[in-house]
């Protein structure tokens, strides 16, 4: 009896101490785990993805174009029948000159009827509605207020049209009595309701002053509805060729000098055309001239444009800056490599010296990085400086470390440590490059990269 109970509180002694030593080791695994944790590099991950980048030279322009003014021949209120920027032929009605005002009076007061408004420009604009509906974009909002705008317009347009119709018999009375003058288009155009003084300046007479827009003003004849004998009503825009022109440095004349068109994006609405171009000095100045032949109407409204020469246009892997590095490599040439033993891939035969002075040679495959001027990059991985190659099939020797050169490049991390991949450069800015595709030894679309390549060395283990 006496013997159970010394086997029962041996066992209980020992189940305690078992306890004991599970708890002591199960604590030492969750320091020693927050402790590596803690101290270990934990890397960032980008994934590979496609992008395109442009070197970006977006400049303002000054807008040249061919332009006649037509002043009002009479004093009295005015009453425009056609939107701005729309186009007219010979004879078509673009505004009227009320000398007393009172058919202005009426065309006002009957222009408040929105049902005397006719079916087929009802439906212009219900059809302008239905289209902007349609191709509607959230990211390009500022539409919505050039849509505006323009509705404004055709409505306004439509709603004094059918107002002229409704008193008809009254303006022919008043045409009559020489107090009502219709104003008609005398050639074919596009009509502006504003000047600012530049219709007549061309490429032979703009001055640098030009391009300083504090010195702008323009002066809106859509919206006075009162005016003098001799004041500047509205212009007809005569062409669709026009100019844009803005001034350059030294080093973009340089880049274009033998280039006569170029590809262009306008930042207001980022439409891209293509557009001649050709430089002009003056004053020791450089300027550069964009010709165009169409697009002319969607900036009608505007005598300076913001433009992006699109010059080069790069397409390949996107990538940040932070993640590439630099890194240091022996350069062998390629007739040293050799393809030997179980291996299909290149590799070198090496003499070594032993301790006890024996040479002794063995066939090593190292990871090759780049191929460049005949010559393998590869890291010390599997060779050492001071090895010596012997060339297949000659006396010929080679010694590693003789030369050596640094390859621009990322970090791979696909397979949970650090691989070197080389990367060409094909475009950078200040945040991301574009590196070139399908390369032999470089990265491909999807890999995983490290971020951060400064913080990460060859086949280190990665804590994410």
């Amino acid at each position: 009896m006496g013997k159970n109970k010394k086997i029962v509180r041996y066992r209980r002694t020992f189940n305690g101490n078992i306890g004991v030593i599970i708890f002591i080791f199960i604590f030492i695994y969750i320091v020693y785990n927050v402790f590596s944790y803690a101290t270990a590099t934990h890397i960032s991950v980008y994934e590979v993805e496609q992008g395109t980048m442009a070197e970006n030279n977006i400049y303002r322009g000054l807008i040249l174009r061919d332009e006649q003014v037509y002043d009002s021949p009479y004093s009295g209120m005015l009453n425009c029948y056609v939107r701005e920027t729309s186009r007219v032929g010979v004879g078509d009605l673009i505004c009227s000159i009320d000398e007393n005002g009172a058919v202005s009076r009426m065309i006002a007061e009957a222009s408040q009827d929105v049902a005397s408004i006719r079916e087929d420009a009802l439906e212009d604009i219900e059809t302008a509605i239905y289209e902007f509906g349609a191709s509607y974009d959230a990211q390009d909002f500022y539409n919505v207020y050039n849509f505006k705008d323009s509705l404004s317009s055709s409505l306004s347009e439509a709603l004094n049209l059918a107002a002229l119709e409704d008193i008809s018999d009254y303006t022919a009375n008043a045409q009559a009595s020489g107090s009502f003058h219709r104003l008609t288009a005398d050639r074919p155009g596009l009509v502006a309701f504003y000047t600012d003084g530049y219709e007549g300046v061309t490429l032979d007479t703009f001055t640098p002053d030009m391009f300083d827009e504090s010195k702008y003003s323009r002066v809106s004849s859509q919206n006075a509805h009162e005016v003098a004998n001799g004041d500047p009503i509205y212009k007809l825009i005569r062409s669709e060729l026009w100019n844009i022109v803005f001034p350059i440095d030294d080093d973009l004349r340089a880049k274009l000098a033998d280039t006569d068109t170029v590809q262009i994006r306008f930042v207001k609405d980022d439409k891209k055309i293509y557009a001649n171009c050709s430089i002009l000095q003056r004053s020791g100045q450089n300027y550069l001239v964009l010709a165009l032949r169409s697009s002319m109407i969607r900036y009608a409204r505007d005598r300076y444009v913001e433009v992006e020469l699109l010059l080069s246009e790069k397409t390949g892997l996107k990538i940040p800056n932070s993640a590439i590095t630099q890194k240091e490599f022996f350069t062998v040439p390629t007739d040293y490599f050799m393809k030997g033993g179980d291996s299909d891939s290149e590799g070198l035969l090496i003499e070594r010296r032993t301790e006890d002075g024996e040479v002794i040679s063995e066939y090593v495959v190292p990871t090759i990085y780049y191929e460049n001027d005949g010559c393998y990059y590869i890291d010390s991985e599997d060779v050492s400086a001071g090895d010596l190659v012997r060339k297949p099939d000659s006396s010929g020797t080679y010694t590693i470390g003789s030369r050596t050169a640094s390859l621009q490049g990322v970090y791979n991390i696909n397979k949970g440590y650090a691989v070197f991949k080389q990367i060409n450069v094909l475009y950078q800015n200040e945040e991301y490059a574009i590196v070139e595709t399908g390369t032999t030894y470089g990265i491909m679309l999807y890999d995983h990269i490290a971020l951060d390549g400064s913080k990460i060395q060859e086949n280190e283990l990665i804590n994410e």
